[in-house]
């Protein structure tokens, strides 16, 4: 069983930059892809950055594009999404998902969240 933990989470103003984490704990860190996602209250959750251990492939979803990197440090079996200037459009709150597959909505694994606020 993997638990993520999410953190990072604020509030910054637009144009600022976040960094958020999530330590995976209780699994065998690098047989699982990782990726972020958010959700805004009223909307659907999106896809934000995926990276596969398997060739080391990453993929952003339009959206961010350009302002968000996704990155990951092994030995601490954490994975960063690093958020530059940051609209008032990327609030939300931000997921950390695992799967052993693809990186999707039915991904097997999920964190709690942690609240990002861009204030205009």
């Amino acid at each position: 069983q993997v638990q993520l933990a999410e953190s990072g989470g604020g509030l910054v103003q637009a144009g600022g930059s976040l960094r958020l984490s999530c330590a995976a704990s209780g699994g065998i860190y690098r047989m699982y892809n990782m990726g972020w996602f958010r959700q805004a209250p009223g909307k659907e959750r999106e896809f934000v950055a995926a990276i596969y251990w398997s060739g080391g492939s990453i993929y952003y979803g339009d959206s961010v594009k350009g302002r968000f990197t996704i990155s990951s440090d092994n030995g601490k079996n954490t994975v960063y999404l690093q958020m530059n200037s940051l609209k008032p459009e990327d609030t939300a709150t931000y997921y950390c998902a695992a799967d052993r597959n693809g990186i999707g909505l039915q991904s097997d694994y999920w964190g709690q969240g942690t609240q990002v606020t861009v204030s205009s």
